[in-house]
């Protein structure tokens, strides 16, 4: 009861995650393309376009490093593992607290510089959007971690 609970729970967020990051890759390509467009044949420049993109490329680096620690992307460096096969399972439970350990921190810290934005109302230059949303990604996404690596502790564990 409790594995389908979580499969599904598992499903859509992961489905969230793909979305939003289709959707925000292809907002910021087609402002980049509108603009090169405007650029080059028109000469005239969208100024909105390149802080979208700015915002773009943090939310997506944010998301995907739920993806990546959900799929075991993340880039490790494995020169003790090859050396030393028998102790790969406890240096990968060590890899996996320590991301524990940077997830807390940016879920507590995230959350700290996401208030401070929400108290100073502070926008960006051009788009007027407020930096409460830019920042709120880090908190959201420290959970998201969170979760993740419990998920894939989860699964190694059930596979031994």
């Amino acid at each position: 009861m409790l594995g389908k609970i979580l499969k599904k729970l598992d499903t859509i967020v992961t489905d969230i995650e793909e979305w939003t990051l289709f959707i925000i890759v292809m907002a910021a390509l087609l402002s980049l393309f509108a603009n090169v467009v405007l650029r080059y044949g028109f000469n005239y420049t969208l100024a909105w376009s390149e802080e979208l993109v700015r915002i773009v490329i943090i939310y997506s680096t944010f998301v995907g490093a739920s993806v990546a620690v959900k799929q075991r992307a993340m880039i490790r460096i494995d020169a003790i593992v090859q050396i030393f096969p028998k102790l790969k399972s406890g240096l990968t439970f060590y890899t996996n607290l320590l991301m524990l350990v940077f997830a807390w921190m940016m879920l507590y810290y995230g959350y700290k510089m996401t208030s401070l934005q929400f108290v100073t109302h502070q926008k960006t230059i051009i788009m007027q959007i407020p930096l409460v949303i830019i920042y709120a990604i880090m908190p959201v996404m420290g959970f998201m971690v969170f979760i993740r690596t419990i998920q894939v502790m989860i699964q190694d564990f059930r596979a031994k």
